[in-house]
């Protein structure tokens, strides 16, 4: 372990894809403009892990206006409850200013409660005979349905009206809205509407999209999930090799890692040779899932103002512009493979 020497950055890969926008994004942002003028409270979701990545400019631009709560998401699988995890939910939320910001795991109680005090503080401020509706929106993937079940199971004790998935795209259109707080005879009811992910046009920073990708924004086959995987040794590297002991020695090998998964794992190919692609989706999956570290893949210190930089000019990129810089990445890698061959 002394000897050990992580890598101190992840190698430029240009030929990346960055863009993910899709038609139903478009189309699920366009209907969240026109029933903004129903909407009393936006909550805007992103990813605990990915606290500065998963910002959409979008919806600041789209859904100016709008009193709003930014909840960070997922946050038993970003945090461990160390000091330096303190540290940056503390400059989140110096961040966002004046901005409400809220941190959640929808499988707490107490987290969702919180949620739902929120919603209903702001409901008492309005005067309606209809309930106040608070409209979810965030970044593909980030945990929106499942925010909606667990406001829906503890503030009305109903089941499951969500469906929820590991991959992006499992809600495709905007729902009709579903009751989460029932204010009785003297109190304001208080409905939630959910909707599709929407990803920005386009990502000016590969290592942004690799962050996405891995936190699953994106779908697996989109990116390669052996560079997914790579990408995340390098962070569990940062973090601790110790992450991955029970696999192997540290290592900035990520086939050496893949390889030694396999082996331990069973993931062999007929003749018994290791079947690495199988291996790093399961090695994303056990880290989304909390069991191969907790921590942010965003420096919340060092990548703000890039971040915040990027993003902006991300809003300026239009969905077709995406698409044809997408195209001619397309184009050079096949270019690449071409070259490669002769």
């Amino acid at each position: 372990m002394a000897s050990f020497v992580p890598r101190a950055a992840f190698p430029a890969l240009d030929s990346l894809p960055r863009s993910y926008f899709l038609g139903h994004h478009r189309a699920g942002l366009n209907k969240m403009k026109t029933l903004l003028s129903q909407i009393d409270l936006v909550i805007e979701c992103r990813d605990y892990r990915v606290p500065l990545t998963s910002r959409n400019p979008l919806f600041e631009e789209e859904l100016a206006g709008k009193k709003r709560l930014i909840l960070y998401t997922k946050q038993d699988l970003g945090s461990a409850g160390r000091p330096e995890d303190l540290r940056a939910e503390q400059t989140i939320q110096d961040v966002q200013k004046p901005t409400d910001v809220m941190f959640s795991n929808h499988k707490d109680k107490r987290s969702t409660r919180n949620i739902l005090n929120f919603a209903r503080d702001h409901a008492v401020t309005k005067d309606t005979i209809v309930g106040s509706r608070v409209m979810v929106v965030g970044m593909p993937n980030v945990g929106k349905s499942s925010l909606l079940n667990a406001l829906r199971s503890v503030g009305v004790q109903k089941g499951k009206v969500a469906s929820t998935g590991a991959q992006p795209g499992v809600t495709r259109k905007i729902g009709t809205t579903v009751k989460i707080i029932d204010g009785g005879p003297s109190g304001e009811d208080v409905y939630l509407l959910d909707t599709p992910g929407v990803f920005v046009p386009y990502v000016p920073n590969a290592e942004s999209m690799l962050k996405l990708a891995l936190c699953g924004s994106v779908k697996d086959t989109i990116i390669a999930p052996t560079t997914m995987a790579d990408y995340l040794l390098f962070h569990m590297n940062k973090q601790d090799p110790r992450i991955y002991q029970e696999y192997m020695s540290p290592t900035n090998e990520v086939w050496d890692l893949l390889e030694a998964v396999a082996n331990k794992t069973g993931r062999l190919q007929k003749g018994g040779s290791p079947d690495v692609e199988a291996s790093a989706l399961w090695l994303i999956q056990r880290w989304r899932s909390g069991h191969l570290g907790r921590f942010l893949l965003d420096d919340v210190h060092g990548d703000l103002e890039n971040l915040k930089d990027e993003h902006e000019r991300a809003i300026g990129t239009s969905a077709n512009q995406a698409w044809k810089q997408e195209k001619n990445i397309r184009r050079q890698r096949s270019r690449n493979i071409s070259v490669d061959r002769e």
